[in-house]
C-alpha cells in the first residue's frame, strides 16, 4: 500500500477510462485528477518548484506567486503548505469559488484581478500585477508556468511515458491547451518515439493559442488570451476548437453515467469525440488526457442558474439535465416524516497545425 508523508508524493498515474459506452468511440481517457491537488497541474507545479529550488531561486523567505485560473492555483498551495513556503496567487473573477476556498484552506493568499488589460484580457491583467508584484519586492518569486520549460517538461518526464508504456499502439492523443506545458511535453516526447501518434490540441473558442479572434470565455482551464510562449505548432497536427456550450453538455453527459469531470476534461473529450466522428477511427487506439474532476465545478456548470444566465435556458436539453429537483409532498406519511417526490429526473515536424472550428448545436 502506498505511504507518504507529503502529499505531493501521491498520484494516480495509471488510470484510463473505456468511453466506448458512453461516446460510441473508442476512447480511453487518462484521468488525471487523483491525487491531493486534483489535477494534472500537480506535476507542473511540483517540477518548477523543485527547479527553483535547484537552482538556487527559493529560498525560506521566498514568497512564491503565480497567476492561475485555479488548478495550478491549488497544486501551489499545498506545495507551499507542505514545505514551509508563502504563496500569493492572482486570479480572476471568472474562477471558480470553490478553488479560491480551497487555496486559503491551504494558508494561501489569493488576489482577484477585476479590471481587464487592453490586449491581454484577464490573463494580460493578472500578469502586470504580478510583474509589478515581483518589481516592488524581491522576496517575490514568480515560476511564470506560461514561460517556465519545466512546465513542460514534467510531462514529457511523467505523463507522455505512462501513455506510452500502457498504449504501446497508440495512434492519435488528444491534448488540451492552456499553458501548452501539457500539450508540448507530450508532444515532444511521441516525436521522438518509435512510431508515429498524431497529436490532435483541443482547445476553446474565444482562444486565441491558435490564432483567431478573442472571445468570451466563462469556463476556468483551456485556452489563452494571448499566444502561448511554450507553444511551438510544428509539433501539432491538428487543433479542434470546441464551444463552451459544448463542454457544458459533455460534461453532464458523462456525469449522467456516474463520471463527475471538470470543465477542461469536458472540452478534451468533446473535441476528440467529434474528431472521431469525422476521421472513420474505427481501428485507431485513441487516448483523451483528462485534466481535472468535476467537484470544483459544481457551482457553475453543474448549477442550473449559473448556466441559464451565461448560456441561456436551452444550452442543456431536458434529458442531459443532471441536476434532479426535488420538492416535498404537500401531505407527508407520519411515519416518514417528510417524502420526497421526483420531479425530473505519420507525421513530420515544420507544419502549423489543421485547425477545425466546431459549431454549437
Amino acid at each position: 500500500m502506498p505511504v507518504i508523508s507529503v502529499p505531493h508524493a501521491y498520484n494516480e498515474d495509471d488510470l484510463y477510462v473505456d468511453l466506448r459506452s458512453i461516446l460510441g468511440h473508442s476512447l480511453f481517457l487518462k484521468c488525471e485528477g487523483f491525487n491531493f491537488a486534483g489535477s494534472i497541474k500537480l506535476k507542473a507545479a511540483i517540477e518548477m518548484v523543485e527547479a527553483a529550488e535547484r537552482e538556487g531561486v527559493l529560498t525560506p523567505e521566498s514568497i512564491l506567486v503565480e497567476s492561475s485560473s485555479g488548478n495550478l492555483g491549488v497544486a501551489l498551495s499545498m506545495i507551499a503548505a507542505s514545505k514551509g513556503y508563502r504563496f500569493l496567487c492572482v486570479t480572476d473573477s471568472r474562477g471558480n469559488l470553490s478553488t479560491r476556498m480551497m487555496m486559503e484552506a491551504l494558508g494561501s493568499q489569493v488576489h482577484m484581478i477585476a479590471g481587464q488589460e487592453a490586449n491581454g484580457g484577464y490573463l494580460g491583467a493578472r500578469i502586470e500585477y504580478v510583474r509589478a508584484l515581483c518589481a516592488s519586492d524581491d522576496r517575490y518569486v514568480w515560476l511564470s508556468q506560461y514561460t517556465n520549460p519545466s512546465n513542460w517538461k514534467a510531462h514529457h518526464r511523467k505523463t507522455a511515458p505512462e501513455i506510452a508504456r500502457q498504449f504501446p499502439r497508440l495512434d492519435v492523443l488528444f491534448v488540451g491547451a492552456g499553458t501548452t506545458g501539457t500539450l508540448m511535453g507530450c508532444a515532444r516526447y511521441f516525436r521522438e518515439w518509435h512510431r508515429p501518434v498524431r497529436i490532435v490540441a483541443v482547445d476553446s473558442v474565444g482562444s486565441v493559442s491558435f490564432g483567431g479572434p478573442p472571445g468570451r470565455r466563462m469556463i476556468p482551464g483551456l485556452g489563452m488570451s494571448m499566444r502561448p510562449p511554450l507553444l511551438d505548432e510544428s509539433f501539432v497536427d491538428e487543433v479542434i476548437r470546441v464551444e463552451e456550450a459544448d463542454t457544458i453538455r459533455m460534461c453532464h453527459r458523462l456525469a449522467r453515467r456516474g463520471f463527475l469531470f471538470g470543465g477542461s476534461t469536458g472540452t478534451v473529450v468533446s473535441g476528440a469525440t467529434d474528431w472521431l466522428a469525422q476521421n472513420d477511427a474505427g481501428e485507431l487506439t485513441a487516448v483523451a488526457i483528462g485534466p481535472d474532476l468535476g467537484e470544483r465545478y459544481l457551482d457553475t456548470i453543474y448549477q442550473a442558474n449559473w448556466l441559464q444566465d451565461l448560456y441561456g435556458a436551452e444550452v442543456l436539453d431536458s434529458n442531459e439535465v443532471t441536476a434532479r429537483s426535488w420538492a416535498p409532498s404537500p401531505t407527508p406519511p407520519a411515519r416518514w416524516g417528510r417524502r420526497l417526490d421526483l420531479k425530473s429526473g505519420d507525421h513530420k515536424g515544420g507544419h502549423r497545425p489543421q485547425v477545425q472550428e466546431r459549431k454549437t448545436r
